[in-house]
């Protein structure tokens, strides 16, 4: 039906002239780029402004006549970045509670295209889907359909009330940024096809925070037969509020809403829903309010782990990895050092017992800074990459793994060697369009092998559920081998990447789930609390 749609709707312009898309949502105009058809700004919700406000999104109306989708929509609201950030944009980003928009790059000769669907990243605080890192050209130039969504960020999008819960039909509250993703999803499933794209071959892909939202995605009931393949770029599976009990070393979700209106000195939800989006934006951030999905047994079921070990998350194939240098743009994640080796591995025996000697083995304190570099690199986006691959692998679905080691002179200089997000640009083909403090990228001959290699795996498993890439190695699937692909200058394949790190990791996360008070996060290495006793079922 929804190829016969394609031929109906879409509608062929002239030369020289505009795209122009009739889809089920209303008539388009966009941009032509070289050999690319691009509409952004297109909105897939209402604005859930004011009454709307922490509810779940609505579909957008059908429009009439032809809107103009030639200039992206405002960003969701966000707190300012960091200063002295890599990651912050070159200018301000205009924000507004009309976010919930998405953008589309076509081949311009697209005819049931892979479908492509990238979620930013951005701690589920900040981000867009319009910054220039993201943009779709180069993978449109790849054969594919990509498209990039906002969601609801921060306190607007992931708060848990008890009032909201009353709310609620089926009485829960929180997950509105998710609750978002699926309604894009279901959009793309509706319309896609009007702009050549398949919707019955959509892939979902994002990093870091993006990547977590890959995985709630992946559990997430409401979202199954939206998406047919996922790609988790440092991913972290870390534990996840309940909605009303406390869990896992952290309070019940509506708790925590309930603490920061008192914090916030705001009382009811009529005054919260009063107050100006940007102000309660920031506010809720310099109080502390650190948004995450919440465990309510209706959008999440059950803690992301517990999913996984139950092979109740949707059954598709899925290329997951890590970067080697993750936390060394991220060191606000570490703890201060200790004084010396030996104040270090007393510290590691008092908090690892009987695991002290595979963690001092694994992390030596020889150097300090490289052994807490890699114990929470490994903690949150090593041991997940493999837990996904491994998870996906027991469905049977094709499972690849990925190391990215690459360093080039500037980043390495600035001691980011392979750092978090390093990987994206390459990629998605926009090296040529990293935020202004990020390492510059040079312009080499072996620089863009690499990203080439890349950008054919990326849209290769997209298209077809395999990564193979022209001039390049076969990718091997992790199987019974626990192959993977390494980046480091050049694509090259190996075999059970960093022996012993994925077991000990797990017997750790294992125990501190046992114990049921404690979160298995960044409260690692020489911060974390005493491990406790090994447990019945854990290694």
């Amino acid at each position: 039906m929804l190829v016969v749609a394609a031929a109906l709707f879409a509608t062929q312009a002239f030369a020289g002239d505009p795209p122009v898309v009739n889809a089920p949502a209303g008539t388009l105009r966009g941009e032509a780029l070289e050999g690319v058809n691009a509409f952004r700004g297109v909105p897939y919700a209402q604005p859930p402004v004011r009454e709307l406000r922490w509810r779940p999104p609505v579909p957008a109306k059908r429009w009439d006549g032809v809107r103009d989708a030639t200039r992206f929509g405002p960003a969701c609201h966000q707190p300012p970045p960091r200063p002295g950030s890599i990651y912050a944009p070159d200018e301000a980003l205009a924000t507004s509670e009309d976010c919930l928009s998405l953008n589309v790059w076509a081949p311009a000769d697209a005819e049931r295209a892979p479908v492509f669907v990238w979620i930013h990243g951005g701690s589920l605080v900040a981000g867009s889907g319009s910054e220039p890192m993201y943009r779709g050209e180069a993978l449109a130039r790849q054969g594919v359909v990509m498209v990039t969504v906002n969601y609801r960020l921060g306190v607007l999008g992931w708060l848990a009330h008890p009032q909201l819960s009353a709310e609620s039909a089926d009485g829960v509250s929180g997950n509105y940024g998710l609750l978002d993703q699926i309604e894009a999803l279901r959009w793309i499933r509706n319309n896609i096809a009007a702009f050549g794209g398949d919707p019955d071959n959509v892939t979902i892909a994002g990093e870091s925070a993006g990547a977590l939202s890959v995985m709630y995605l992946l559990a997430a009931p409401p979202a199954r037969g939206l998406f047919h393949r996922a790609i988790a770029q440092s991913a972290y599976m870390i534990s996840t509020p309940h909605l009303r009990e406390a869990a896992h070393g952290a309070p019940a979700a509506e708790t925590t809403g309930l603490e920061l209106a008192r914090k916030l000195e705001i009382r009811g939800l009529p005054r919260l829903r009063a107050m100006d989006p940007q102000a309660l934006t920031v506010q809720a951030a310099m109080a502390g309010y650190f948004p995450l999905g919440v465990v309510d047994g209706e959008v999440l079921p059950a803690q992301l782990v517990e999913v996984f070990d139950r092979g109740q998350q949707a059954a598709v194939p899925i290329l997951a990895g890590f970067n080697e240098g993750e936390i060394r743009s991220l060191r606000f994640l570490l703890p201060p050092a200790p004084a010396d080796a030996a104040a270090y591995e007393a510290t590691i025996r008092a908090a690892y017992g009987e695991l002290a000697d595979a963690m001092l083995r694994r992390y030596p304190p020889a150097n300090l800074d490289e052994a807490m570099l890699a114990t929470t690199r490994d903690a949150l986006y090593g041991w997940t990459a493999e837990r996904l691959v491994r998870s996906q692998t027991a469905l049977g679905q094709p499972s690849y793994l990925y190391y990215f080691d690459h360093g080039y002179p500037a980043a390495d200089e600035a001691g980011l060697h392979a750092f978090h997000a390093g990987e994206i640009p390459y990629a998605l083909g926009t090296v040529d369009s990293t935020p202004p403090d990020w390492p510059k990228i040079p312009d080499t001959d072996a620089e863009r092998r690499l990203a080439a290699a890349m950008q054919g795996y990326w849209t290769s498993f997209a298209r077809s559920g395999t990564p193979v890439a022209r001039a390049a190695p076969p990718w091997p699937a992790y199987g019974q081998a626990r192959a993977y692909m390494a980046f480091d200058g050049a694509p090259q394949p190996g075999e059970h990447l960093m022996p012993g790190m994925f077991e000990l990791v797990e017997a750790v996360v294992c125990r501190r789930r046992a114990h049921g008070g404690l979160p298995w996060h960044w409260n690692v290495g020489i911060i974390s609390p005493p491990l406790p006793d090994g447990a019945a079922g854990c290694p």
